[in-house]
């Protein structure tokens, strides 16, 4: 299996699963204030919306890779 067809399979999952998920979050810890041995920190939750045409686009540009990978061999 070639590169392209790998790139291709990866961008149809990574489409099929931004359009069934629709989001996703991430913990992000921020250092607020240093006082000689205390410090404090704090922890966020950042939320990422996938757009649905993010997701489209990624199945769509797949098939094409996977297409022209077919042709070409």
């Amino acid at each position: 299996m070639n590169s392209i067809k790998i790139i291709a399979i990866v961008l149809v999952i990574a489409g099929i699963l931004g359009l069934a998920y629709g989001q996703f979050s991430y913990t992000k810890e921020t250092q607020q204030a240093k006082l000689g041995p205390l410090e404090l920190t704090v922890k966020d939750t950042e939320t990422v919306n996938v757009p649905v045409w993010a997701g489209v686009a990624a199945i769509v540009v797949g098939g094409v890779l996977l297409l022209y990978a077919g042709k070409k061999s």
